[in-house]
């Protein structure tokens, strides 16, 4: 995180450019999401009703996706992108249910890096218990749950947390951080199927094309700039 929206909308720029072309058209690589039905590309514009968050993990995941990737003069934000949305489908797909993990013991709550991950809970279990040990650290602390804090305040939670400064009960605080900046990521870069990635927002900042099935009129014109909009495995047309 950064101290100004620019710097960090350079960052995933910059950042995306590293990413394999099939990631972002298909999915990040760490979702691994199943593909989205007919019904629920039609649904795309209308209100979307979380499935897996409550009201008030709702209210916390729209507010601090909105400091993750901001809206400024680059283009649309997280929410807008539909960042929200793309992380309640993926609690719903065997992503968030852990399905596509060893979950068997034992268990190490040290989280040591060479280790990887050692934790009993599916990430729909680090959303649930780190957005209720962050709003009851938050209200004992603040007086109030994380959603209704002041803009400023809660850009310095979302610092304290990646930075381990607040101990929550059930998850480590470094943990739930990384797992909400991961996928607030993914949903902004992956293909719009998915739920997020709203009018290609994403591909649009990092210029990337999307799934379109013929480059050959480009592959011997290096460093020209690519004319046409993104597409979206669904066919839909940015």
């Amino acid at each position: 995180m950064t101290e100004d929206t620019r710097p960090r909308r350079r960052f995933l720029q910059q950042a995306v450019a590293l990413v394999p072309a099939t990631t972002l058209a298909g999915g990040m690589v760490v979702s691994q999401t199943a593909c989205s039905s007919d019904a629920d590309r039609k649904a795309q514009n209308k209100p979307y009703t979380p499935t897996y968050f409550n009201q008030e993990e709702w209210a916390f995941i729209n507010a601090a996706v909105d400091h993750l990737i901001p809206a400024d003069d680059l283009g649309p934000g997280a929410v807008a992108a539909g960042v929200p949305e793309f992380i309640d489908r993926q609690m719903e797909d065997p992503y968030g249910h852990g399905k596509l993990w060893y979950m068997e013991g034992p268990f190490n709550t040290e989280q040591r890096p060479e280790m990887g991950y050692q934790l009993d809970q599916t990430p729909r279990d680090i959303y649930r218990n780190g957005i209720a040990g962050l709003n009851a650290w938050s209200r004992q602390t603040h007086g109030k749950v994380y959603a209704e804090l002041d803009k400023t305040l809660q850009e310095q939670i979302l610092h304290d947390l990646q930075g381990n400064k607040i101990k929550l009960d059930k998850v480590p605080a470094t943990t739930f951080f990384s797992y909400l900046l991961a996928n607030t990521k993914e949903g902004f870069f992956a293909d719009p199927m998915y739920g997020g990635n709203k009018g290609m927002v994403g591909w649009k900042l990092v210029g990337f094309p999307g799934a379109r099935g013929d480059f050959m009129d480009w592959v011997d014109q290096p460093n020209a700039k690519y004319p046409y909009g993104p597409v979206s495995i669904s066919g839909e047309k940015g």
